[in-house]
């Protein structure tokens, strides 16, 4: 089997790619490898957590949302064989191409964290993460009259670095609406060193962090959970480097699992040192194989994973891809550009956008580093119906 372009994942980024290909070009011939019949709006998915959103409303068929011109091969790729320009499936099935658009997704690492798989879902333990477990975290919180709730953020890349806080205001504004003042105690466990990377944002944060009385806890790593004794263990690494474990009681337990660059992409001749597709960060096109092109959460840009992102990035792709077919110079020039709406609150969100260099690139004529209403709006409402009517159909 032959396919002038194979896009390898049909979430937001191959699906977007490839009807904007198709808008450019109507007689290409494009084949999309997509194991899931489900297509999933997944940045509902605090929401769903916070209670205000129906799971139910962010899955519709993968089927309707293929492009129409483009092939679908329900099937995952298992290894890439660039020197041939071919991809083989798990199934067996050898795909030849003339040009690959990588963009699978991010892969979710529950068993990175010991005791984690067995406990999720259960044992007050739960997670955004997932659609069969995002319901659970609204029980947890909703039921939760006296105690602790904690929240984490492992080291390295996630899907949508703000979401593990996300969940978090959202819980302490519950608490705060819900429960005697001090009977529930919020605190944040995270593996990085601040609670965000541009001032501008985490001066905000911190306030918010303040209103909530959110204990905060950083260069801690989420290790191990014992769910029935509810126990969390953390590696701490202090200021000198030093590495020791610690032990937290919990009575609600929300987990951002470890991420990374699929395994097949990881183990694959077009992984960078750190597993993720290695491209030009600012053309998309790979480093090594000039026909060979990735986008999203498994590309190795340094740039926060996002859909905002993701949104930015397939008309720089397209605009190459095709230059790159005619044997032209590749003109356009992704920037880094991310979005991070951070729900601080219920009717709350401050709407973070930044670059490569973590320059504030924002949209919209006011100061986006204060929560607003009208922002909370914007997600709640107009970015899921943008996603589902415009950028899967390659209009944005």
């Amino acid at each position: 089997m032959k396919h002038q372009i194979v896009i390898v994942g049909g979430g937001n980024a191959g699906i977007s790619v490839a009807a904007k290909l198709l808008h450019a070009n109507r007689q290409l011939d494009i084949a999309i490898i997509e194991p899931s019949d489900k297509h999933y709006y997944q940045p509902a998915w605090t929401l769903v957590g916070g209670g205000v959103y129906d799971i139910r409303d962010t899955v519709r068929p993968e089927a309707d949302y293929i492009p129409q011109g483009a092939h679908w091969i329900q099937d995952a790729v298992a290894t890439f064989q660039p020197e041939q320009n071919n991809v083989v499936t798990r199934a067996g099935l050898t795909v030849a191409y003339d040009y690959l658009v990588v963009c699978p997704g991010i892969q979710l690492n529950w068993a990175q964290v010991e005791g984690l798989p067995e406990t999720l879902g259960k044992n007050k333990v739960c997670s955004n993460y997932l659609f069969d477990t995002a319901p659970y975290t609204f029980e947890c919180i909703k039921n939760l009259k006296k105690g602790r709730a904690l929240f984490t953020a492992p080291a390295g890349a996630v899907k949508c670095g703000g979401a593990p806080q996300k969940i978090m205001y959202l819980a302490g504004d519950y608490f705060r609406r819900n429960r005697p003042a001090g009977d529930v105690q919020v605190d944040f466990f995270s593996a990085g060193s601040v609670i965000f990377g541009i001032e501008k944002y985490a001066k905000t944060l911190r306030e918010v962090v303040k209103r909530y009385g959110i204990g905060t806890y950083f260069k801690h790593d989420l290790v191990k959970v014992d769910g029935p004794n509810k126990r969390a263990f953390f590696k701490v690494t202090d200021a000198q480097g030093n590495v020791t474990t610690e032990e937290q009681h919990f009575d609600v337990l929300h987990v951002t699992p470890p991420q990374s660059a699929p395994d097949f992409v990881r183990n694959s001749p077009l992984a960078n040192t750190n597993g993720w597709v290695d491209v030009d960060k600012f053309t998309l096109q790979h480093v090594k194989y000039p026909n060979i092109f990735s986008l999203g959460d498994a590309s190795g840009m340094p740039n926060s994973k996002t859909g905002a992102a993701v949104r930015k990035q397939a008309p720089v792709l397209v605009q190459n891809l095709l230059a790159a077919m005619k044997g032209q110079t590749l003109a356009g020039k992704y920037t880094g550009y991310s979005s991070c709406p951070i729900v601080t609150g219920y009717g709350k969100l401050m709407l973070a956008e930044f670059d490569y260099d973590n320059k504030p690139t924002e949209t919209f004529p006011f100061d986006q580093s204060k929560e607003r209403f009208s922002m909370w709006m914007l997600k709640r409402y107009v970015l899921p119906w943008l996603y589902w009517n415009q950028i899967l159909k390659g209009n944005m």
